[in-house]
C-alpha cells in the first residue's frame, strides 16, 4: 500500500481458469454466477435449490491467504461474505474433500481438474464449460490473470532475461503444460 503503483510495470504472463468442482456423482452440471454466489455466501444451502438431489451443501474453500480464494471471491464480488463449511490450506485437500463427499462443492485452478484422477467434475458456469479454450476466448468468466511486476524503466539483465524466457517457445510451452493460457509477453 505504501508503494506508488506508477513505479512498476505489470505484465500479464498467463490466464488461469478457476473451476467450480463437485463430486462426480452430483447431478449438478451447470450453475449460474448468481447461484454460485448464493451457495458460497450461504443463501442457497440445499442442492435441490439448484437442480440437485436433496441434501445440505458442504462448501469447501481455501484459507484466507490463498490466491485462488482471493481470485474466486473477487471475480464474484463476494469478498468477506463467504461462508465455508471447511477451509483447506492446499488445493489437493480441496479436491480430496470434494471427491470424498457427494454434497461438497469447492473451487480450484482449472489445471488441477485436468490433472487429477480424483472423483470430481467441474461444472459449467452460465452454460460455459471451463477449458483452456473458453478461458482464452473469454467466454468462461471465472478466470484471473497471472501478473508479474518489475520496476518501471528497469534494464536489469536478469529481469530482461526472465521476460525473454517467458516469451520464448520454451517458456510458453511450460505455461501451457501447467494448464494456463499463455499471453503475449511484451515489456516494451
Amino acid at each position: 500500500d505504501d508503494e506508488n503503483p506508477d513505479q512498476f510495470t505489470a505484465v500479464t504472463i498467463a490466464l488461469d481458469g478457476i473451476a467450480v468442482i463437485v463430486n462426480k456423482d452430483s447431478q449438478v452440471e451447470n450453475l449460474t454466477q448468481d447461484q454460485i454466489k448464493q451457495i458460497f455466501t450461504g443463501e442457497i444451502t440445499n442442492w435441490s435449490e439448484v437442480g440437485g438431489a436433496d441434501g445440505t451443501i458442504k462448501v469447501i474453500g481455501r484459507e484466507a491467504a490463498s490466491g485462488t480464494r482471493d481470485g474466486f471471491e473477487s471475480i464474484l464480488g463476494i469478498e468477506d461474505e463467504t461462508v465455508y463449511s471447511v477451509e483447506q490450506n492446499a488445493t489437493g485437500a480441496v479436491i480430496s474433500a470434494v471427491a470424498s463427499d457427494p454434497t461438497a462443492i469447492g473451487y480450484v485452478s482449472l489445471a488441477n481438474v485436468e490433472n487429477t484422477q480424483e472423483n470430481i467434475k467441474a461444472v459449467s458456469v452460465d452454460d460455459v464449460a471451463p477449458s483452456v479454450d473458453t478461458v482464452a476466448d473469454g467466454s468462461y468468466v471465472l478466470q484471473r490473470p497471472f501478473v508479474q511486476i518489475f520496476k518501471k524503466g528497469s534494464t536489469d539483465e536478469l529481469v530482461m532475461a526472465w521476460f525473454d524466457f517467458l516469451a520464448s517457445d520454451e517458456g510458453q510451452q511450460i505455461i501451457e503444460e501447467e494448464g494456463l493460457v499463455p499471453q503475449e509477453i511484451n515489456i516494451q
